[in-house]
């Protein structure tokens, strides 16, 4: 499955990479890392957010965050804030390049990243962010057993996402945006619309 998405990565970079902002300042825009494990079902590391944090507490999410005025660039950002929320070495992680940049619906501009680590790299989460990391195969998302369909208004426009839960983390909103656009975009998983399941409307 790796090489399949090392090779859509490498076809769509340059494409995309032309719609990740650069510059001096990069204010209001944010970078996460969605870090795959080396392994024939890949996993991807998602961390549940610290019940103590004012904002997002407890959601679950892909490492990352804001960019800082001493960041080189938004690549660099997303490293700089997988290594303070999880531990994980900017010199073990191998960047594909970067996926499509989200606005999520607090108005903060996003561009995820996607990296390779080893299955076997030690995590540890801050204690002072993150109160907890745990690892999704991908092949979980490609049955696609979502709880729910979230719909979220962004710009005026209604856009439709699934939740899932998995082992006992609820996965939905902006990180399963970023998740299920990757899958279907890179990976070709049949995630589309589906009946049968309940709604939840967000502002």
């Amino acid at each position: 499955m790796l090489a399949s998405i090392e090779e859509k990565v490498f076809q769509l970079r340059d494409h995309i990479q032309a719609r990740v902002p650069s510059g001096p300042d990069l204010h209001g825009h944010a970078a996460v890392l969605l870090a795959l494990t080396d392994e024939p079902d890949p996993q991807v590391i998602l961390t549940k957010r610290s019940a103590n944090l004012s904002t997002h507490s407890g959601e679950v999410s892909l490492p990352g965050g804001r960019w800082d005025e001493t960041d080189p660039s938004l690549e660099y950002t997303a490293l700089r804030e997988a290594e303070e929320e999880i531990s994980l070495p900017a010199e073990c992680v191998r960047m594909l390049g970067p996926l499509w940049p989200r606005t999520t619906r607090w108005q903060v501009h996003v561009t995820p990243w996607v990296g390779v680590i080893s299955p076997d790299i030690p995590l540890k989460p801050n204690p002072g962010e993150l109160d907890a990391i745990f690892r999704v195969p991908l092949s979980f998302f490609f049955a696609d057993p979502r709880i729910r369909t979230d719909r979220i208004t962004i710009d005026k426009r209604n856009i439709y996402l699934p939740a899932y839960q998995y082992r006992g983390y609820e996965i939905w909103g902006f990180t399963a945006g970023v998740l299920t656009e990757f899958l279907v975009k890179i990976l070709g998983a049949p995630i589309g619309h589906r009946d049968g399941v309940p709604m939840r409307v967000l502002g």
